[in-house]
């Protein structure tokens, strides 16, 4: 390396001459890391600050539903694909009770109106009964598949479940007799609900149908298909709290108002963008439709 002058030296510059190069190598630009591209990765790196209350680690598996009590603030439940329940409690990071009995996944968990009892049910079939200090009350046997979601009636202990075999149970929670089932759906039953009143029971499917029993007789009073309805499979609905309508979301993209008493769709229908419906309550809904 030749040796730099004295201005060299006054402005702290270095030159190479040809014979000091011992090897060149080609360097693509890409191969560069990018200034950006770092300071993106540290801002990755930052952990953003924990703000929960309360952290529940017992489940060691993924997590399939959530239920809090409507009588005590504290009280929640949860059940997942490691075959449990839990009931456990905010703020009491001592106090759990492991739901044992399920031999698949827990899907779907609720309390009832008055707080008393929590309905699992499981892909295995089953619908469990438990108090809330996770005493195994009853074991509702009849599907012949998993269950999809259960619902209490509004105003007493009667369990409704929809199963993956097209079939909608009910039965007495406090006597564990079957006071019903409601077959008709040609595919696995996706969603449903009482009516506020209690009065009637609306069920979703696979099928892309929308039907709606009287809950003492098991009939279909109404059968919701076909144009200009869902033209996929129905995922989630909501009652509106007069009992008057029920709001259905679909895999479509599609969401659409049904007048339960005629069965028909008096508002027809809203073009859901962005993610698929999976979950819906009326009051949110409404007020979006109306934007």
């Amino acid at each position: 390396m030749s040796n730099p002058g004295p201005e060299g030296d006054e402005h702290g510059e270095v030159f190479i001459d040809e014979s000091d190069i011992v090897h060149e190598v080609d360097v693509d630009e890409e191969d560069l890391p990018d200034a950006a591209d770092d300071d993106e990765d540290d801002t990755e790196n930052i952990e953003e600050p924990d703000d929960s209350i309360h952290i529940f680690t017992g489940h060691t598996g993924e997590l399939y539903a959530v239920a809090c009590s409507p009588t005590d603030p504290t009280l929640v439940a949860t059940g997942g694909g490691d075959e449990r329940g839990f009931l456990w409690k905010i703020g009491h990071a001592d106090w759990a009770s492991d739901l044992r009995g399920h031999n698949d996944s827990v899907s779907s968990l609720a309390f009832s109106s008055d707080g008393q009892l929590l309905a699992s049910g499981g892909f295995d079939g089953l619908v469990k009964i438990w108090d809330t200090s996770g005493n195994l009350k009853l074991t509702l046997e009849g599907p012949g598949r998993g269950i999809e979601w259960v619902r209490w009636h509004p105003k007493g202990h009667l369990i409704l479940a929809g199963s993956e075999d097209c079939t909608i149970w009910m039965w007495n929670a406090d006597s564990g007799h079957c006071l019903n089932v409601f077959s008709g759906h040609g595919a696995s039953v996706t969603c449903g609900d009482f009516t506020p009143d209690g009065k009637t029971i609306c069920t979703g499917s696979e099928d892309a149908t929308l039907r709606i029993w009287n809950p003492r007789s098991g009939e279909s009073i109404h059968v919701v298909r076909g144009h200009p309805y869902h033209i996929e499979g129905l995922t989630c609905l909501s009652i509106s709290s007069d009992s008057t309508f029920a709001v259905t979301g679909s895999k479509d993209g599609s969401v659409h108002i049904v007048n339960i008493t005629a069965g028909k769709l008096p508002l027809g229908g809203f073009w859901w963008h962005g993610p698929k419906p999976h979950h819906l309550g009326f009051t949110e809904l409404v007020t979006t439709f109306h934007m």
